[in-house]
């Protein structure tokens, strides 16, 4: 069974792509966007445990 581990982190609309890219080559995938409870966007990561 794969065991998972999750990340959360802020959205800057002006540098959304960088942040993606960066996300992405450490090895997390991108589960979903929502609002910030204070405004602005929070994106949902996870990858595998490895190990």
């Amino acid at each position: 069974m794969t065991r998972w581990q999750y990340l959360t982190a802020p959205l800057i609309i002006h540098n959304t792509q960088q942040i993606l890219d960066n996300f992405g080559a450490d090895g997390w995938e991108l589960v979903q966007v929502v609002p910030g409870p204070t405004g602005g966007l929070v994106a949902y990561f996870k990858r595998p445990v490895e190990g």
